[in-house]
């Protein structure tokens, strides 16, 4: 074989395999990262009872409950405001998975053992990562948890689209880096967005008023978001979720 000819077939078969990752492959390729030279942490357990609980009603809606996008992530997803998910979330099939207190590594185990075991969802929505800074991971370890996560989607559902959201803003931990830290995350895991199969989106900004900062009248913590802080995101969640549906 002449080395042009098996230079050309090398590269057909990597972008075969860049177009059509199977749940079989030990790895999916992504446009972004590695962040870290240490990698992600291992997936683990919580030992919370509610985490527990709910992880198992996780386990059992996937599997029971018809949906066409599963909503995955933290307190941040598990107690979105349930008047506006149910005008906005609900007509869309959207399943919540989120889990108060979830890091990327808790979200990892979930994906391992029973979250994704249903018939597969066509889209995905991953919100994650803000606990990891919650308890000091410098912003490239919480960045490289979120890569973590979207390879094992990709392993695990192919033929899935994922919406990934940039994380929120926050001024509840006394640290004046916080702010500069979600910034950091969502500069890192923007560049995973590859404008098909995994959208970027930072929604942040429809939090904050015009000052920049966040009102005690949408945020009584500085971190969790009553149904004004929801239904500012919802218009355009809806119209990214739409996106993500259309043709299918």
């Amino acid at each position: 074989m002449k080395t042009g000819t098996g230079i050309a077939l090398a590269g057909l078969l990597a972008l075969s395999l860049w177009c059509r990752a199977t749940p079989g492959d030990a790895q999916s390729p992504l446009p972004c990262g590695p962040f870290t030279q240490e990698g992600p942490g291992p997936p683990v357990p919580r030992k919370n009872a509610h985490a527990l609980a709910r992880f198992e009603q996780i386990n059992a809606a996937v599997k029971t409950q018809p949906h066409r996008v599963l909503f995955l992530g933290d307190s941040l997803t598990e107690h979105f405001d349930p008047g506006v998910w149910q005008d906005h979330m609900m007509p869309r099939g959207v399943l919540n998975a989120g889990i108060s207190g979830d890091r990327t590594d808790h979200l990892r185990w979930r994906l391992e053992h029973g979250n994704l075991d249903g018939p597969p969802p066509q889209a995905v929505v991953l919100l994650i990562g803000t606990n990891d800074l919650g308890q000091e991971d410098p912003p490239e370890v919480a960045a490289e948890g979120i890569r973590a996560n979207l390879l094992k989607l990709r392993q695990r559902l192919p033929g899935a689209d994922i919406l990934l959201l940039g994380l929120w803003p926050r001024e509840d931990v006394p640290r004046i880096v916080q702010r500069h830290e979600v910034a950091a995350v969502n500069a890192l895991i923007g560049t995973c967005g590859d404008g098909t199969r995994i959208r970027y989106a930072d929604l942040g900004r429809l939090l904050l008023e015009p000052d920049g900062r966040l009102a005690p009248q949408i945020s009584a913590d500085r971190l969790h978001f009553n149904a004004q802080g929801y239904a500012r995101l919802a218009p355009s969640l809806d119209g990214l979720i739409d996106q993500l549906l259309a043709g299918r």
